[in-house]
Parts: structure tokens; sequence; C-alpha cells
């Protein structure tokens, strides 16, 4: 047996020991009075005949007193002055009751000698306990120390060195820290509060190995987007758990560092500064306004959680599925922001209802986000991707000019960009209706936001790739060659409410979205993350282009051009005129299709209606083994 498993089973020992120790501790103390009494007072002692009598019913009582106080309920000592206090009092209690017995039995001699030994007991007990919680305190830190989780702090800056003392201090976040990893030559070597610094990070693998670590603690705010994704790439590759402190535009000073580390996230290996729009017209453009979001998916919580710190005077959340609105409602609620926000289930194709929720509220700004946007189930169900995505922006877009909306702001996609899939090509046709009441004169501002895919959306490719490694593999890439633009979900919200700021009618924003990423190198980082090395230990199967799926995505078509606004990460596509003579009788038409079912109709009626949508000729392409 271990010496650690031995002192685990000492702990269980503890109440009897603590028993034992103060019985010892009272009979110490009755003894040290008669000696006391015998050389400095002898006139205190009792008789011969009584004296052994009192010794023995002074520890029998002092001990009936201690087990009434109720101090071995817990035999571990959490605060040292409550618990002398509640011995204290049950150890008087107990000897004044034996005064009052000697007293009644009229041995009133022997009580002088029991006023003296009180005294002595009390102080004899308030060191013992003394010596008993700090022995208790220093088995239970090496019990517990031996098998609390362990740590790698990588950075031994400043960050570092707080992540280290909060850890010490915290109840929450108990670490065991084996080092801190820099690449300062410096600091190498030296020590923070007894903890050595490793370096460079190249041996984090070799140190996670030979210290066990448990948890990566990556603890370097400023540390630029491109070293980060190196270092992380490094820490995926142990298999450790991996927590990340925020960057210095996102940390909350107010707050400890280690409770806003989060895991790492593959964002963080995506290798491009994540954007920050930071917009002072925003709180103008938001706050004492009426706001509806419809649609609250991954984009639209977002937008609700964003949009309620800037202080609307309401936010009208709106959704058919009610799991999402119910999410959203009980976080924001959480958060404090329960009086600002309404929660309406309702479907944008519902005309009656939304005209009662445009009647009862009057927004004055939309955020439509509501649509259906998985690409292969939009190709067998193209009717459904018009009734919901074409025909609910339509009518969505017609109350807002009817009940005077300042603005509209679309939620759109690079899919709508010369379209290859019945999804794109919906959603081209929105953007086409906000051109269309744009060029129509209404006094509402209606625009469109277009970016790429969004990091951990629903249905997204991070998700799925997830529950692929978590179920065994393999993982599933369609063509070893695809890329895509990805932007982080706050990066797309941010942009669609600064875009909501510039909009003055029928522009489509557009979002510098840095170099695409290959699909096939997003997913060998993500199965990095989980501690499996690709191919070997986690399989990648190429499947081959789905219907509609293209290799590359764009962000314009070739008609747009760019126009650059205040922020250099925003453009504005120029516009392409509509036809406002007929578009809305040909949506009127392609409805009536989509009401009817007719989905061969829809399909040649899409086309005819947005020019730029074509069949995929690479979508049948067997993908490379």
């Amino acid at each position: 047996m271990s010496l650690f498993s031995r002192l685990r089973g000492m702990l269980k020992l503890k109440r009897i020991c603590l028993i034992l120790i103060d019985i010892l501790s009272l009979l110490a103390a009755i003894t040290i009075t008669f000696f006391f009494s015998q050389f400095f007072a002898e006139r205190l002692l009792p008789t011969n005949e009584f004296l052994p009598i009192c010794m023995t019913a002074y520890v029998i009582m002092g001990f009936i007193g201690l087990l009434c106080s109720g101090t071995y309920r817990s035999a571990v000592i959490m605060d040292y002055i409550s618990d002398l206090t509640r011995c204290a009092i049950g150890f008087i209690g107990g000897e004044f009751c034996l005064c009052l017995i000697i007293a009644a039995l009229d041995r009133s001699f022997c009580v002088p000698f029991i006023l003296v030994s009180i005294v002595i007991g009390i102080f004899v007990l308030f060191i013992e306990r003394l010596f008993y919680s700090i022995i208790l305190k220093r088995i239970n830190y090496i019990v517990n120390h031996n098998n609390m989780p362990t740590a790698l702090i990588i950075g031994a800056g400043e960050a570092g060195r707080t992540v280290l003392s909060e850890i010490r201090r915290s109840k929450d976040h108990c670490y065991r820290v084996v080092g801190f990893v820099d690449d300062d030559p410096a600091k190498i070597s030296q020590h923070i509060d007894n903890i050595y610094i490793y370096g460079p990070t190249v041996l984090i693998p070799e140190l996670c190995e030979k210290h066990k670590v448990d948890e990566i603690i990556f603890a370097i705010p400023t540390c630029p987007e491109e070293r980060k994704k190196q270092i992380l790439s490094i820490c995926s590759s142990t298999g450790c758990n991996i927590k990340v402190i925020p960057s210095l535009f996102d940390i909350n000073e107010k707050t400890q560092f280690i409770s806003q580390a989060t895991s790492i996230r593959v964002e963080d290996l995506l290798g491009r500064d994540v954007i920050n729009l930071n917009n002072p017209q925003l709180a103008d453009f938001v706050n004492n306004k009426v706001i509806f979001v419809t649609g609250v998916g991954s984009i639209g919580s977002e937008l609700c959680r964003q949009i309620v710190k800037l202080g609307p005077k309401q936010l009208v959340m709106i959704d058919i599925y009610e799991n999402n609105a119910y999410d959203i409602q009980q976080e924001l609620i959480r958060n404090g922001y329960g009086n600002l926000i309404s929660t309406e289930i309702a479907s944008v194709r519902d005309s009656k209802k939304m005209q009662s929720l445009f009647a009862q509220y009057k927004p004055n700004i939309v955020f439509h986000a509501a649509a259906h946007k998985h690409v292969p189930l939009m190709e067998t169900n193209p009717e459904e991707a018009i009734k919901n995505n074409v025909l609910g922006t339509f009518k969505v877009a017609k109350l807002c000019d009817e009940y005077g909306v300042k603005k509209m702001i679309l939620i759109s996609t690079d899919k709508a960009v010369n379209p290859t899939n019945i999804m794109g090509a919906s959603k081209r046709c929105c953007e086409m209706i906000m051109q269309y009441m744009s060029q129509k004169g209404s006094k509402t501002e209606f625009a469109a936001v277009r970016f790429g895919n969004v990091l951990g959306s629903n249905g997204s490719v991070i998700p799925l790739f997830s529950k692929q490694i978590e179920s065994g593999g393999p993982v599933t890439v369609t063509h070893p060659d695809i890329i895509r633009y990805f932007m982080t979900i706050p990066e797309a919200v941010s942009l669609v409410l600064e875009a909501g700021t510039m909009a003055k009618g029928g522009e489509i924003f557009v979002l510098d979205m840095g170099e695409p990423v290959k699909i096939t190198t997003l997913a060998e980082n993500l199965i990095r993350l989980y501690g499996y090395e690709p191919y070997t230990e986690m399989p990648i199967k190429f499947v081959g282009l789905r219907p509609g799926e293209k290799l590359f995505e764009e962000l314009l078509m070739s008609e747009e051009g760019l126009v650059s606004t205040e922020n250099k990460k925003i453009f504005i596509g120029k516009q392409i005129e509509i036809d406002c003579d007929t578009f809305e009788g040909t949506i009127d038409k392609i409805g009536n299709a989509a009401k009817n079912n007719k989905k061969e109709t829809v399909v040649e009626m899409l086309h005819n209606l947005v020019p730029t949508f074509h069949d995929q000729p690479d979508a049948k392409l067997n993908a490379k083994q």
C-alpha cells in the first residue's frame, strides 16, 4: 500500500483521533493543575480521598461538554476561531455542571481546584486544536495536491503569473502547476514562485509526457494570431485539454483570468487575426429602438446577444423552432436582460401572424436571419426553399415597407454568388428582393450582408467533424481540394450590425474574410485538437462533391465591383438593376408553383429568375482517394 493510500486511510479515522486527543488533553490539563497546586497553591488541592474522583469527574464532564457542543460532527476544522468557540462553550458548560454537582454534595472545597483546571484546560485545548488543524491541513494538502490535475502554463509573462496566483487562491480551479513554458531566452530556466520556466515551446509535447500534464493553459493574451496558431498546433498534438486566456480585446479585467479561459477553439487554428469591428455608431443605431430578429439560430442568437448590450428599447426574437427561441430567451434572462426581450413563436411564411407582430410592436429595425440553409436538403426540396427563403423574405420586406420600418438587414451568403445549388439561388433571390424594394423608392432602407461559412454554426462543418471524431471516425471530407472562406459567429454578427449603420438602401455588404481555408486542413487541425494523428489514428475519407456543391466559393459576381467603406474590412458590391415591372410578378409565379409543390417548375423558374444560377458540372466528380 502506498504512502498516500495510508494517509487517506488515516483521514477516515480523524474523528476518533480527535476524540482521543481531546481526552488526553483533558488528562494533561488536570495533571498540570495538580502539579501547579502541589508546588504553588497546595491549599487548592482537595483531600487525598476526593482527589482521584475529582480528577476523573473533570475529564468525564469536560468530554461530555465537548460532545454536546457539536465539535465532533465534523472532524475537519474549517474555521479555527468558530471551532474553538464551540469547544470553549461546551467544555466550560460541562465543568460548570460539575461544580454544581460538587456544591450539591457539600464538597465545595473542590470547586477552586476545578476552576483553576478550567482555565488551564481551555489553554491546553486551544493549543491542541491549533496543532491538530495545522497537521490535518498539511495531510490534506499532501493527499489532494498529488491527486490534483496537472497544468502547464504557456507564457511566463504578467498573464501567466496572474493565472498561477489565481489557481493557488481559487477553490474552483484546482491544479498542480508543473511549470511554465516560454520562448524568451531571458526567462527560460528562471522561476516564478518556485515554479520552473521551461522553453522553448517546441518542448511542450516532451514536457507534457514527462510531467503527465492533464491541462495546458495558454496565457499569452498579446500573442499575434499566426504565432498563436503555431503554438496551439503544438499543444493540440499532445492530446491534453487546452484552455486559452482571451485576447486583450476580449478579456474582462474585473473577472479572474482563469475563469475566462475557454477550451481551445478551432478558429484559433485558422491562421488569421480575428476581425474586430468596433463602430461607436452602433450604440446610437440600436439604442432605444424596437428591434426584430427573425430566426434565432446560430447567427440570430448572436445578434440578440450583441444587440441587448447596446440598449434597445425592446428586442423581439421570432422563430418557428421553439427550442432555439427558448434557449436564447433563457440565456438572456440569466444574464439580466429579461426586461428588454420578447419571444414570439412564428413563421415568416405566416402573413397574418407576422402582420400582427408588426402591428403590435412597430419595429424600427429588422434583422432577417430566418432561412433554410442546408444545401443538400434544399436540392431535394426546392419548393421549401422558395416558400421559406424567398416568399418569407418578400413578406417581411413588404411589412417593413408598410409599417415604416427604418431599416431591414438581410443575412445572405457567399453561396448566392453564381449559385450552383437551390439554397444559393434562393438567397440570391432574397438579395434581389432587397434591391427591388430599394429601387421602388421605399422609405425603408433595405440591405444585405454577404459572408462565407460561419465556424460552429448549426449544421456547419465543425460540429459535423466533431461528432464524427467522437464516434471514432472516419472524418468525411467531400474533396481534398475544396476550400471555403470562414469567419467566427461574433465576426459575422459584428459585420451585420455595422452594415446596418452604413445602409442607405440596396447595398450588398461584403466582408474581407482573408484567405480561404482548405477544408482538409481544417479537418486535420480538429483531429489533432482531439489528440489524434490524422490518417493514422483517425482516418479521413474523401466522399466526393455533393449535388450543387462548388470546390471554390465566391464573394462577388462578375457584374459587381467593390466600393470601399470607412472600415477597410467592409466593402459594398455595386447595385445590379432589377426589372421592377416584371420582378414581383415573377416572384408570385414561382411562389404559386412552390405552394403547389411543383418541384421541376420551381427549379426551371428559379433558373430564369436568377440568370447566374447554373448547375455545377463538377458535382459528380470523384474525389481523390
